[in-house]
Parts: structure tokens; sequence; C-alpha cells
């Protein structure tokens, strides 16, 4: 009976009445700590746009680029907009953001430290310092600080490089700032041997024609880009890294190209012993032969006979666009300089 009256007193304290009308945790119980990891929170000021969150995400739909609409004061902010449905809170958008401060937090698991930051990029940005005239723009140009400067010499920060663009953008000096794909490599070397044989046997198809070229003379011709280009995103289904491939081998190729006259010869076989690679043979019924896929095009031949059975050239090529405003690699074939036996 003692106790039924005790809780019948206990029940009807005022202060039991106002905890139960207001009940609720403990603060030091509901409070988050630090290394909680939740939904990612974005601070959109100061996000530079470069995409490494959305490339890092492994939880299709959880994260996206949005813009914001422009004003007459201001342009739209970019920044990333999180899905909470799909998010998984594995905090790797906050891992790799390269802003300081984060555009994205999550908990204290977006501290990590730098040298174990690895940003989801298949390309790296490099500098030729042959070619850097150290006019420092892309140092300027680039929002995370990645361009650097140590000992006179400019390079690049590959933990800090978001691989955004802006540093090419930027460079004044063709060729000083390269972009080194380091995905699909095998491939990469498919697409380099299919356009140097194109262009080899291309240009191996006018051989009569540039046999008849006056020393003094350049010979001119165009291939169109289309063709090539189907062909290698057969190879790779990957335009940017195509273009950017095509555009660099077209740039620094220089071929050597060695014509065959064959009815100036004398059959002297002074370039048979010359030869080092066995491209030049000869037999008694066919005279001395030439055999294009052995020649090294070191020019022996074309400096060793006297009758001017071997022609020399050197061709340069460059991407750009014909008359009709169609994409075409130009051909440039000059007469070699090197000096002849007379």
């Amino acid at each position: 009976m003692s106790s039924v009256i005790w809780y019948m007193y206990e029940f009807a304290r005022k202060s039991w009445a106002e905890k139960f009308a207001g009940a609720k945790s403990e603060y030091e119980i509901m409070e988050k700590p630090d290394r909680f990891r939740d939904f990612p929170e974005v601070f959109k000021e100061y996000c530079i746009g470069c995409g490494a969150c959305t490339a890092a995400c492994p939880a299709p739909g959880a994260i996206r680029l949005i813009r914001d609409e422009d004003t007459t004061d201001h342009d739209g902010l970019t920044y990333p907009e999180i899905s909470v449905g799909a998010c998984i809170r594995c905090g790797f958008c906050a891992e790799v953001c390269p802003t300081d401060p984060k555009t994205l937090t999550c908990g204290e698991n977006h501290l990590i430290r730098e040298e174990f930051t690895i940003l989801p990029v298949d390309k790296m940005y490099v500098i030729d310092d042959y070619l850097c005239i150290r006019c420092k723009k892309c140092m300027k140009s680039c929002q995370v600080d990645a361009i650097i400067e140590e000992d006179n010499k400019i390079t690049v920060d590959q933990s800090k490089c978001v691989s955004c663009g802006d540093c090419t953008d930027a460079c004044p000096v063709k060729g000083a700032l390269k972009v080194v794909h380091i995905a699909n490599i095998d491939e990469q070397k498919q697409i380099i041997r299919l356009i140097v044989d194109t262009l080899e046997k291309t240009i191996e198809n006018r051989q009569e024609e540039i046999k008849k070229l006056p020393h003094d003379k350049t010979f001119k011709m165009e291939y169109p880009l289309a063709t090539l280009k189907e062909k290698a995103l057969d190879i790779i289904n990957k335009e940017d890294m195509v273009q950017d491939l095509m555009e660099k081998m077209t740039d620094r190729l220089k071929m050597r190209i060695l014509t065959w006259d064959k009815d100036k010869c004398n059959n002297c076989r002074l370039c048979v012993n010359e030869c080092p690679s066995g491209a030049i043979s000869y037999n008694e019924e066919d005279g001395v032969k030439r055999d294009p896929d052995k020649c090294l095009r070191c020019s022996t031949c074309y400096q060793t006979c006297p009758f001017g059975v071997a022609g020399y050239y050197v061709a340069k090529f460059r991407m750009d666009q014909n008359i009709d405003e169609e994409d075409v690699i130009l051909i440039t074939l000059k007469p070699s300089q090197l000096p002849v036996v007379e």
C-alpha cells in the first residue's frame, strides 16, 4: 500500500510533470562528435567548378554541379548540389575538394593529409622547362595554387592539380604546358601508329609528283581530318582525348621521306654495301631493289648514290582548316639540305 502512495506522490510533483511535458535528450548525448561523418555541407562561395567532387563520388546521382542564374551585377555561382537520398556519406567529395577553405565539409575526415589525397583524373599537366619562358601566367591563373616555382623552374604539384585546364589557356607558348593522358596507354599507341601510317601512306601515294619537285620548291598537300578521327574514335571513344592526341602528334611529327627512282639506277651497287639495315639488295634478275619496310630513312643511300636514284625529303604536319572550312592535316614537304656526292 505504501508503494502505491509513493507513486501517486511522484506523479503529482510539479517537477515530474514539467520533465514529462518537455522531454528531450541530454545535450551531451545528442551532440554529434567531430569525427561523425554527416551529409556534406556546401559552401558555394568557395567553389571553383573543377568537378573533382563529382568525379570522386561513387554513388550515382548523389552529387552534381549546378549554376545559379546570372544577374545584372554578378555572374551566377557554380557549385555542387548534394542529393541526400543518394548520398552514402563516404566523404570522398570533401577529401578531394582542392579549395581552401573547403567547398565541401562533412566532419573531421575532410582534413585528410594532402599527400594522401588522390584526385580521380585521367590526365596530368606538365611543364616543358625547355619551352617555358617563366612568364608565370600559369601560376596566376591556377585557382588551387598547384603551380609553383622551385630552383628557378615552374612545376606542377600533382597532389594539388585538379586538371581544370586554366593553365593551358593562360600559357602564351604553344607546347610549354603539356597534357599527358595517363589512361588508355595501349590505345593511345594504336592511334599514334594509325596517324603515322596513314600520313606516310598518303605521301607514298604521291611519290611520282614528289620526284619532280625542284630542289628549291615546296610540295604541299592535305589530308581530311574527319576520316582519320573516325578511325581513332573506334579505338578510343573519347573525343577530347583523341582531339588532343592528334593535335600533339601533328604539331610534333616530323617525317623523313625517301623516294626511289628505279629508272635512274645503273646497278653500281654502292648503296647495297652502305645500307645499314639491309633494306637494299641486288640480284641479277631484278637488279638493285629497296625494301621500304626495312628502310630506316637514314639518308645513306641518298648521299652515296651518284645517279640520284634516292630522293630525300622532310615532311611536317599541322592541323588547320582549308578554304572550304574543313578540318584537315596540312602536309608540307621540302627537299633535304643534306650534301650529295657529285
